[in-house]
């Protein structure tokens, strides 16, 4: 039963917010808080979602002080640069900034970090995706597909905590993956050239109308894809790298650069926890920058909205995962799965690992899923003759999902920053991000880092 209502749970959330009928953060809220006293747990509701609120607060607090580092970096122009070149190499072109944006997620994700590579990326195309009236959701879906597969290098969080619960070397474990890896993110290149032609078709159907037919038009594309926000240079809330704003610091873009990439050798090396090293940071970048009081008010200030929305709807998923965790609903989903399964389904188990990985991986933390589910399933297989390194590869060959998922932070940063709904987030992309964790899997196939036993 608690498995059926964990299942109902999901389902219920995911439509209530792919169908704009609730907003995230109260779905993330209200749905689990009512399951919960469905199943019986309304007196241990408060200790759980307590829970997962202590088990999320370094979360919240490492997004809080990265958004305010990686705005006070744009506000004072460190990005402008980059912002340029992409500029002058997309040419006006939407089928160019499409592929670019896979191109550059790709390069920045490889320091295994989805939120800075989620800031960088929304600071430097944003601006060019409002200008050529391309939707915001083809960037942040395309670039949550990207980031997940490259986030399956071994400092990445998916492969150590696989690594590690199964206790396999991590670099054995991820070489052999590369090919599958790289078959997956040519298909979302193949995905961007697709949709880059259409967006490139859009763009010469729109230069093509009479001039008279575009007055009153709103300009944009329309339908569920579609951003809101001012074009760049029109005084909407989007001009943040305008070339003559006041909180441009030019004299500074080599100590910001330094700076910049001192805290990211940092968190990379593990130096100290990621939320000390961006609150360090911020107050370094805030001295600096803006001296005065008034001045470090202001930036605090213009990026507040950003940081109460991404920040809010972390401790409201603290409720849906307290919840789930709590009730119990992971492990006897899990448990279920397994005791239902037919015995002749077990020679294909670790096809059927690779497949699971999908949904569980974007209905659950990493951690629940490598640290709870992973185990039980390296043990059934171990029964089976198939080794723990096989059942390792198999859980991370439907990652391409996991950064859609409504419980992965750095995506409410990604859409907090683009200004784009989740429902028109996965609505737009879940249905690539299945087609790449499929062929990602069928090419660990064809390698053979799953078989047929």
């Amino acid at each position: 039963m608690i498995a059926l209502l964990g299942l109902a749970m999901v389902a219920v959330f995911l439509y209530l917010v792919m169908s704009k009928r609730l907003a995230p953060m109260v779905a993330l809220i209200v749905i689990p808080a009512i399951f919960a006293v469905i199943a019986g747990f309304a007196p241990d509701l408060g200790d759980m979602v307590t829970e997962g609120i202590t088990s999320l607060a370094p979360t919240a607090a490492m997004l809080m002080f990265a958004i305010l580092y990686f705005g006070i970096m744009i506000d004072a122009g460190l990005f402008d640069p980059v912002a340029r070149v992409v500029v002058r190499l997309t040419g006006n072109d939407p089928l160019k900034l499409i592929m670019g944006t896979v191109a550059l997620v790709a390069v920045v994700s490889l320091d295994g970090d989805g939120t800075t590579t989620f800031m960088i990326t929304v600071s430097a195309l944003l601006p060019i995706y409002r200008k050529l009236e391309v939707s915001p959701v083809l960037m942040t879906g395309l670039a949550c597909m990207t980031n997940a597969i490259l986030n399956i290098v071994p400092w990445g969080g998916p492969a150590a905590r696989a690594a590690s619960v199964l206790r396999l070397d991590p670099q054995e474990m991820f070489v052999p993956m590369i090919p599958a890896l790289g078959a997956g993110l040519v298909t979302v290149f193949v995905i961007a050239y697709v949709l880059g032609l259409r967006e490139r078709a859009k763009l010469r159907a729109r230069s093509a109308e009479p001039a008279l037919a575009g007055v009153g038009a709103g300009g944009g594309l329309g339908g569920p894809e579609s951003g809101a926000g001012d074009a760049p240079g029109t005084g909407g809330d989007f001009d943040v790298l305008a070339p003559d704003r006041e909180s441009l610091r030019p004299k500074l873009i080599w100590f910001n650069t330094a700076l910049t990439a001192a805290l990211l050798i940092a968190l990379i090396a593990g130096v100290l926890p990621i939320a000390v090293l961006f609150m360090i940071g911020t107050g370094i970048a805030l001295i600096v920058n803006y001296p005065s009081i008034k001045e470090q008010a202001a930036r605090i200030a213009s990026h507040a909205d950003s940081v109460v929305a991404v920040v809010s709807m972390v401790f409201a998923a603290a409720v849906f995962t307290g919840v789930l965790s709590g009730t119990g609903m992971i492990e006897q989903m899990a448990q279920y799965l397994l005791h239902g399964m037919p015995d002749a389904l077990f020679p294909y188990f670790s096809i059927v690992i690779a497949v699971l990985s999908i949904p569980f991986t974007f209905f659950m933390s990493n951690d629940a899923f490598y640290f709870g589910v992973v185990p039980i399933l390296a043990e059934t297989a171990a029964q089976h003759g198939i080794s723990a390194m096989e059942v390792a590869r198999a859980s991370l060959l439907g990652q391409p999902i996991h950064m859609l998922s409504p419980l992965v932070p750095a995506m409410y940063v990604l859409i907090g920053l683009a200004k784009v709904d989740l429902g028109d987030q996965h609505r737009f992309a879940i249905k690539w991000a299945l087609l790449v964790s499929l062929v990602v899997i069928a090419a660990g196939l064809a390698l053979g880092l799953i078989s047929v036993h």
